[in-house]
C-alpha cells in the first residue's frame, strides 16, 4: 500500500505544519514495513505559494485580471475613493516590475545567497515595484531606511500583491489560511462547495494537482482550520474524480475534529471516503489490519453515512502507546523553501512568521483542561498524554541537525512545566544547541530559578492565555490561577530574558463594561510594568464542546442563554450564538488599538477609557495595582534566594567559571553582569547569581 498525506494550503508561510509530520512518523513505524510499500507528505500549501508568487505566477495573475483591475478603478474613483483607483491602476501599470522582482522577492525572504546583492537595489532602487503596505512601512521608520529592512519590505511586498488578489481575482485569498471567512460564515454544505472551485483553486492550485505524481491508495488530507477546507474538498474532489474507487481518502485534523464532528452530509461522499476525528492511529492502523471495527472514523458513501464508535479501550490503549512514543518526522520537507516574513517589530510577534520552526508537542492535550472557554470535552483538550521527553529530544535534535534548522515549536495546549524542565535539561546536556518556545499556563511553578534554568536551555519565548485580566473574571472561566500567581510568573519570565504574548478575551456572556474596562487597565499596567512583550484580543465564541455550553445544559449557568440552531441546514455547528453577544461587537477595534499602542511603547499613561469614542466606565482597579504585585513577588523571590536545600540534586550552577581575583575572592559572569565574592562565602551568596535551585 502506498500512501499520501496532504497539507492543502494554506497554513503558515515559514514553516510546515506538524500534522503531516506525525502522520509520517506513524505509517513508517516498524509494525506497518510488511503492509505499506510508501509514505510521502507534501506541503501543498508552499508549492501553491510558488505557484501564485513567482514569474510564472504573476505573468498568470496580471493576464487573469489586470482589466477587471481597471474596470473597478474606474468604478472606485466614480464613486469618490481615488485612493482604490490609483492603487489598482499602478499594480497594472507597474505589472513588469512585479513580474521581474517577485522571484527576486522571495529569494530575499528565503535568505538564499541572492537575496543579499539585490537588497540594495530592492531598498533603495527607482525602478522597483512599490505598493500601499510597502509605503506605508517606509514612511512609519523611526531610523534611516537600510538593507537591514529589507526581509521587512519584501514581506509587506507579497501582502500587497496578496491585496490586489483580494481585490479584483479572489476575495477569499490570504497568505494564511485561505478562504477562513468562507467557511466559517457561509452556514450551507452547497454554499461552502463554491469555495472549492473559486477562483485561485481553479486557475492556480488545481493545475499544481494536475501535474503532480499522486498516485495513491490512502490519501490523507489534513484540515487544521476553517481556511484550509475550501483547498482540502478541492484536493479530494481531484482524486475521487480521477481515480474513483482505487483509492480511499480520509479527512482529518483540528477543523474536522471541532466543526465536522456530528455532520452526516452524503455529499461529502464527493470530496472523500471518511472523516477521521481526533488522532486516527487507532482508525488507520484498523484501516491497514482490514478490521471489522474502525474507532473514531465516519464513512460517507452516496446514500450511506455510517456512526462513529466513540469508546473503546483496546483502541484508546494504543493511540496513548503511540502518542508516547511518537517523534515527528520532517524528512519529506525542505525548510529552506518556506520564506520567512516580518510584518512586525515587535520582537515576539516575529516568532509566529519569522524562523522555520520544527513544529512538536511535548504532550497532547492540556493537563488542566478545565477553562469554560474551551473545547474541553474534546480528545486534543482533554485526553492528556505526556510524551518521553528524552525519545522526543533525540529525534528532534536529529531532525534540526539534518535540516539546518535548530528552533522548536511546542504546539501544545500547554506545555506542562516538568516536562519543559527535562526538556532544558536534555538541552543544557547537548550544550543547548536548540531553541524553542511554546504555549504555557502561568503557573506558580515558573519561579525566577525555574525561568533561568529554562532560559538556559534554549526557551526563547512563552505565550499563554490570561484572557480576563480580573479576579473575577478568572473565577468566572475557572482558569485555575489567579493574577498574583500570573504576575509572578511574567516577572521571571521577563528578568530571565524570556519573551512573553497573552491572549486575551472579550464578550463574555457575563462581562459588563466594567468588568471589560478592569481586565484592559489590567493589561494596561502589564505594559506599564514590562511584564508582556505582545498580546491579542478575541473575541469569546460559544462552542459545543466548551464547559460553558455543557454547564448550561446542567442548569449551572442560566445567564448563558445559547441560540439553538438544530433545526437549521447548518453544516458546521460547533461555534454557536448566544443571546446578547453582539452588544460587545463595537470595543473590537479600540481594543485592537490601545493595544497596538500599548505593544509599541506609547500612550501607557492615557486613561483607558478614553480610547473609545462613546462613553465608558472608568476602571476600578488602583493604579499600582500590577506595581504591588511585582513587589510581592520580588518579596518571595528574595526569600527563597535565602535558601539552600541540601538536596544537591536540586542545585546546578548556570554562572560562568569562577576565577580568582585575589585576596582570597572569586569573580564570574552570569547574565552579563559580573559578580565576586568570597571564596569560602556561603551558598546562599550565589543565589540569583548563578545558583540555580529545581524544584
Amino acid at each position: 500500500m502506498n500512501v499520501l498525506i496532504i497539507q492543502p494550503p494554506i497554513v503558515q508561510l515559514n514553516t510546515a505544519y506538524p500534522s503531516g509530520a506525525y502522520l509520517s512518523a506513524f505509517f513508517r513505524r516498524e509494525e506497518f514495513k510488511d503492509r505499506i510499500e510508501s509514505v510521502r507528505w507534501l506541503d501543498l500549501g508552499i508549492e501553491l505559494f510558488y505557484a501564485v508568487f513567482s514569474r510564472k505566477g504573476l505573468e498568470r495573475l496580471f493576464s487573469l485580471c489586470s482589466e477587471k483591475a481597471l474596470q473597478k478603478a474606474s468604478e472606485a474613483e466614480r464613486n469618490g475613493d481615488d485612493g482604490t483607483a490609483f492603487n489598482l491602476r499602478r499594480y497594472v501599470s507597474t505589472r513588469k516590475l512585479w513580474i521581474d522582482w517577485i522571484n527576486d522577492i522571495v529569494s530575499i525572504l528565503r535568505a538564499d545567497k541572492s537575496g543579499f546583492e539585490n537588497a540594495h537595489r530592492f531598498v533603495f532602487g527607482a525602478h522597483v515595484p512599490r505598493g500601499s503596505r510597502m509605503e506605508n512601512f517606509l514612511e512609519s521608520l523611526d531610523h534611516d531606511l537600510s538593507t537591514d529592512d529589507t526581509r521587512s519590505l519584501a514581506s509587506f511586498a507579497l501582502a500587497d500583491i496578496a491585496d490586489f488578489i483580494t481585490a479584483v481575482f479572489d476575495p477569499n485569498f490570504s497568505l494564511v489560511r485561505y478562504a477562513e471567512a468562507l467557511t466559517v460564515s457561509e452556514s450551507t454544505f452547497a454554499q461552502i462547495e463554491r469555495g472549492a472551485s473559486s477562483p485561485v483553486m481553479t486557475e492556480f492550485y488545481l493545475p499544481i494537482l494536475e501535474r503532480m505524481d499522486l498516485k495513491s491508495d490512502l490519501v490523507l488530507i489534513s484540515v487544521p482550520f476553517a481556511g484550509t477546507f475550501a483547498a482540502a474538498l478541492a484536493t479530494g474532489k481531484f482524486f475521487k474524480e480521477k481515480f474513483g474507487g482505487k483509492v480511499f481518502v480520509s479527512m482529518g485534523g483540528g477543523f474536522i475534529n471541532t466543526e465536522l464532528r456530528e455532520t452526516v452530509e452524503p455529499a461529502l461522499s464527493k470530496y472523500c471516503d471518511a472523516l477521521s476525528f481526533d488522532r486516527g492511529y487507532s482508525g488507520y492502523k484498523q484501516f491497514l489490519d482490514k478490521s471489522e471495527k474502525f474507532f473514531k472514523m465516519r464513512f460517507f458513501k452516496k446514500d450511506f453515512v455510517s456512526d462513529v464508535l466513540e469508546r473503546d479501550e483496546e483502541s484508546e490503549n494504543y493511540e496513548k502507546e503511540v502518542t508516547r512514543t511518537l517523534v515527528p518526522d520532517f524528512s519529506d520537507i525542505d525548510f529552506s523553501r518556506y520564506p520567512r516574513l516580518i510584518d512586525d517589530k515587535n520582537p515576539m510577534h516575529r516568532l509566529w512568521s519569522d524562523g522555520a520552526w520544527i513544529k512538536a508537542y511535548m504532550a497532547h492535550g492540556c493537563y488542566w483542561h478545565k477553562c469554560a472557554f474551551c473545547d474541553v470535552t474534546l480528545d486534543y483538550v482533554c485526553s492528556f498524554c505526556p510524551t518521553d521527553v528524552h525519545a522526543l529530544y533525540e529525534g528532534l535534535l536529529r531532525t534540526a541537525e539534518e535540516k539546518g534548522v535548530f528552533g522548536i515549536h511546542f504546539v501544545d495546549e500547554a506545555m506542562p512545566p516538568s516536562m519543559m524542565v527535562e526538556f532544558a535539561k536534555e538541552n543544557i546536556a547537548h550544550g543547548s544547541p536548540l531553541s524553542w518556545w511554546g504555549n504555557v499556563r502561568f503557573e506558580k511553578y515558573f519561579s525566577r530559578d525555574v525561568a533561568d534554568f529554562l532560559a538556559a536551555g534554549g526557551l526563547v519565548g512563552v505565550s499563554a492565555g490570561l484572557e480576563s485580566a480580573t479576579g473575577n473574571g478568572l473565577s468566572a472561566i475557572h482558569k485555575g490561577t489567579d493574577l498574583e500567581s500570573i504576575v509572578g510568573a511574567c516577572c521571571a519570565f521577563k528578568e530571565a530574558g524570556i519573551l512573553v504574548h497573552a491572549y486575551m478575551i472579550y464578550g463574555y456572556w457575563w462581562e459588563k463594561p466594567i468588568d471589560l474596562m478592569n481586565s484592559m487597565e489590567t493589561l494596561r499596567q502589564f505594559y506599564e510594568n514590562g511584564l508582556l512583550d505582545s498580546c491579542f484580543w478575541h473575541k469569546f465564541v460559544l462552542t459545543r464542546h466548551s464547559r460553558a455550553f455543557k454547564e448550561w445544559k446542567e442548569g449551572l449557568i442560566p445567564d448563558l442563554k445559547p441560540i439553538l440552531n438544530d433545526d437549521q441546514p447548518l453544516f458546521a455547528k460547533n461555534g454557536m450564538h448566544f443571546e446578547g453577544e453582539k452588544k460587545s461587537n463595537k470595543y473590537g477595534r479600540f481594543l485592537d488599538y490601545s493595544l497596538n499602542q500599548w505593544m509599541h511603547g506609547e500612550d501607557l499613561n492615557v486613561p483607558v477609557q478614553s480610547f473609545f469614542d462613546f462613553q465608558m466606565p472608568k476602571p476600578t482597579v488602583p493604579k499600582d495595582f500590577i506595581s504591588k504585585l511585582i513587589e510581592k513577588y520580588e518579596s518571595r523571590r528574595d526569600e527563597s534566594f535565602r535558601k539552600v536545600p541540601d538536596d544537591e540534586t536540586k542545585k546546578i550552577w548556570l554562572g560562568g567559571e569562577k576565577v580568582e581575583t585575589g585576596k582570597g575572592r572569586i569573580g564570574w559572569f552570569y547574565m552579563g553582569e559580573f559578580f565576586e565574592e568570597k571564596a569560602d562565602a556561603p551558598e546562599r551568596k550565589f543565589r540569583g547569581k548563578g545558583l540555580c535551585v529545581l524544584p
